[in-house]
């Protein structure tokens, strides 16, 4: 099952057990056919509902919004927003776009599902709806996976199991939050993707995290190429005095070669920092980095496979 086909299922579970995906971009224009049990329909003044707390995004583009208002103004509002109740007004579940679409539209009162759920289930159907969104930035998901956690002392395990997703995907969104504010500028920006944020996270400092990044734009570096610098870095920052290296005028032997090789494919598979060290009669060892508790469980997940008994570092 791909991620799409799982992101679906788990948002159909958290709305009502089956009840309609309310993915803005991939159901903005179809009715909602029918309430389901402990749902109902309303029509509601536009303002007597309230923003979503839980919303991780934190700017709306104005040109799309003002696309959708004369869609709305043609059309009107096909698929009802969904909101709960919250005293004496209501608050936004999902459809903010459609919201305030609808306002820029002129419209008074528009459809909305009301359904019965508590605040951790709001938290979890704003996380996976905005997962399926293309256009809300690495760093807002990121956020909204490290609120969670953080408001309800859960494991990403735990919280990966909820959304029907890869824990792999809540980890490697959440590692984006431990980048510089720099990096993690360029990244908001669009100036790097998130796979050219990621490849820094192998980097020990946050001034070479920074440095690479520069680098990264200043040369249009590929995702590729910055993994391969990163690797460079990195060897160069542990390399003994007197060892010949990348950088050294003499040429690293084949067996350098193949260790370095090596330790760019563990660093990539790891996402973290892996050292690879033999001597001539051919023992050696593997070092590998952590950071936290959280990029411990990661690794160790990584290496055991998730089927394992989750024994916690810590």
């Amino acid at each position: 099952m791909n991620r799409e086909r799982r992101l679906g299922r788990g948002l159909e579970a958290l709305l009502s057990q089956g009840g309609q995906d309310a993915s803005e971009g991939q159901l903005e224009h179809e009715a909602h056919a029918a309430t389901q049990p402990g749902e109902s329909l309303l029509k509601l003044n536009v303002y007597e509902i309230d923003t979503n707390p839980y919303q991780p995004r934190t700017e709306f583009d104005a040109d799309e919004i003002a696309n959708l208002a004369e869609s709305i103004k043609q059309h009107g509002l096909l698929q009802p927003i969904v909101v709960r109740r919250s005293g004496e007004r209501y608050q936004l579940i999902a459809g903010e776009r459609r919201w305030r679409a609808s306002i820029q539209a002129g419209l008074s009162e528009l459809s909305a599902t009301v359904q019965e759920v508590d605040d951790r289930q709001v938290a979890e159907i704003t996380i996976v709806e905005n997962l399926q969104r293309k256009d809300l930035g690495p760093l807002e998901k990121a956020a909204s996976f490290q609120r969670y956690l953080e408001q309800y002392q859960t494991t990403q395990e735990e919280l990966a199991g909820r959304l029907s997703i890869d824990r792999s995907t809540i980890a490697n969104l959440i590692r984006l939050l431990e980048l510089p504010d720099g990096v993690q500028q360029a990244l908001r920006e669009q100036k790097i993707t998130a796979g050219h944020a990621r490849a820094l996270l192998p980097l020990g400092e946050e001034h070479q995290q920074v440095a690479v990044c520069e680098k990264i734009q200043r040369d249009q570096l590929s995702v590729r190429a910055t993994e391969q610098l990163v690797s460079e870095t990195n060897r160069a920052e542990d390399r003994p005095f007197g060892v010949v290296g990348a950088d050294d005028p003499a040429p690293r032997s084949p067996r350098d070669s193949q260790l370095a090789s090596l330790e760019q494919e563990f660093r990539a598979a790891l996402g973290t920092k892996v050292d690879v060290r033999q001597s001539a009669t051919g023992k050696g060892r593997i070092t590998i980095h952590f950071k936290n508790h959280e990029e411990f469980d990661r690794v160790r997940e990584l290496l055991s496979g998730p089927s394992h008994p989750q024994q916690h570092y810590g």
